[in-house]
């Protein structure tokens, strides 16, 4: 028998969600998840675990809530650890009793997890807080799904002060607001929708109760909102922080490998975007082909590294094989600063530092110290352009190619998640053959792309593919790029 995680995501957001949450996804070897939660929480899954889509829409409801039971079931009775992921938390409208109840029928051990609730997160980032000093000292959450059929006292909801909010409920607006104003509300009480919070398409419109749904219809909004009423809502433009960030609205494709997509996902978030993270590229390391060097690393002259992963591959391997790196008397080069961190991160200083993310820019730096003879070792990807290696061994140097791993086209989970994105980064030919086969190249003309570097520019025009391109072949020149346009 195995055990169930009922776990609370948080509103949409991919960093509201908490510490034991990632924890207890790592350990996961199923899990289930639903539109809601989004899919940026799905990173943090082990790679073998698998992953089932579960999510109920307004008027297309892939599950019933008796079907995402039975399967919550027949998973924990097939021995998988299972997270069951909700969005916002699982006990506040996310029907987690019900399936917490059905799995103590079946004698299923289970866990809860609370998350981040929308009413208060949400509202948050719409530059609303829920209780306010003088102002509103207690804060009400109702469903407004089916407001109209709900046994509701609206003469003590109209009159029971502070802060009314209501989920679930825009189809509903009209109904919420007549029966408010019916039960003795002001009709100049301010209220507000905020569409799709914490998120790149979220939207707000700010009116009083009297107005609120013909300026949101009006305003193009439609599930899912959320509904405030009271006079907090006044506070929503000055107290608007998120709205504020200049990368606000966006929703920024990232196509780089796991590993490589943490540095620039952390910066476009903090400026206010929203990342798809789709690892085009997966790494295959092939380590072991360092094999035909190791007892020759003391002879050679000059140690290239021309990615991250090479750095990667090659210290990781010498740890395995307990070599000490005293042995080592040559010169470590880098291209790019990225390259160069990872090699300081293991304790060594290059020398020799690509300013820019080509192998021309290295070789232009490299020409000023190498000569005829000199012995250089090239730990790098099997599908590296041949450039370096030939115009090192034309001024006389003896050359070892070492492809210590090699990148393959990686995985996309959700095909739906790219269908939300504004600007695609490309930081590879890779990338850009690798996104194609993903997700279409008709899917990826219809997007705004940006090019790292002028290599990758080549690839997107073989495609037909219009792109900006960066001044500086760096993650801070894409962030750059991004903030020109």
């Amino acid at each position: 028998m195995g055990k169930v995680y009922l776990i609370g995501a948080g509103p949409g957001d991919e960093e509201l969600i908490t510490l034991k949450a990632v924890r207890k996804l790592s350990e996961c070897t199923a899990v289930m998840y639903d539109r809601l939660s989004g899919t940026g929480v799905l990173k943090y899954l082990n790679k073998d675990c698998k992953i089932y889509y579960c999510g109920k829409e307004p008027g297309c409801h892939y599950k019933t809530q008796d079907e995402i039971n039975d399967m919550l079931v027949k998973l924990a009775k097939d021995g998988h650890i299972v997270g069951r992921i909700k969005g916002g938390d699982p006990y506040i409208f996310g029907r987690g009793g019900e399936e917490a109840l059905r799995l103590i029928e079946e004698e299923i051990e289970f866990e809860v997890i609370p998350g981040i609730t929308s009413p208060i997160s949400v509202l948050n980032y719409g530059g609303i807080p829920v209780t306010h000093r003088k102002i509103a000292r207690s804060f009400h959450v109702f469903t407004g799904m089916s407001a109209d059929k709900l046994e509701v006292d609206w003469k003590a909801v109209a009159g029971v002060g502070g802060t009314l909010i209501f989920l679930m409920g825009f189809e509903n607006l009209g109904g919420i607001s007549k029966n408010l104003l019916e039960n003795g509300m002001d009709e100049n009480t301010p209220s507000a929708v905020v569409m799709r919070g914490t998120t790149s398409k979220q939207k707000k419109v700010v009116g009083t109760l009297k107005d609120i749904k013909d300026k949101a219809i009006e305003a193009g909004l439609h599930s899912p909102c959320i509904i405030v009423v009271g006079k907090v809502v006044e506070f929503n433009d000055k107290l608007n922080w998120f709205e504020r960030k200049p990368l606000f609205g966006q929703n920024i494709c990232i196509t780089r490998s796991k590993e490589q997509s943490k540095e620039i996902r952390e910066k476009l978030i903090d400026l206010g975007a929203q990342v798809t993270e789709v690892n085009s590229i997966d790494i295959k390391y092939t380590s072991e082909n360092l094999d035909n060097f190791i007892n020759n690393l003391a002879d050679y002259n000059y140690i290239v590294f021309t990615s991250v992963n090479g750095v990667n591959s090659f210290f990781d391997y010498l740890r395995q094989k307990d070599y000490d790196i005293r042995n080592i008397k040559g010169t470590f080069a880098a291209i790019g600063p990225a390259t160069e961190k990872a090699i300081k991160d293991r304790g060594i200083i290059p020398e020799i530092i690509a300013e820019k993310f080509v192998a021309e820019s290295l070789f232009d730096k490299m020409k000023n110290f190498v000569k005829a003879g000199d012995k250089i070792l090239l730990p790098r990807s099997k599908q590296s352009r041949p450039y370096l290696a030939e115009v090192l061994k034309e001024v006389g140097c003896y050359v070892d190619e070492c492809f210590t791993y090699e990148t393959i086209t990686g995985e996309l989970i959700d095909p739906s998640s790219f269908e939300e994105v504004d600007t695609v980064i490309f930081t590879s030919p890779t990338t850009v053959n690798n996104m194609i086969e993903l997700v279409g190249l008709e899917a990826v003309k219809k997007k705004k792309a940006i090019s790292i570097g002028p290599i990758t520019g080549k690839a997107l025009e073989i495609n037909n593919i219009t792109y900006e391109i960066c001044e500086e072949y760096t993650t801070e020149g894409v962030i750059k790029k991004l903030l020109e346009c």
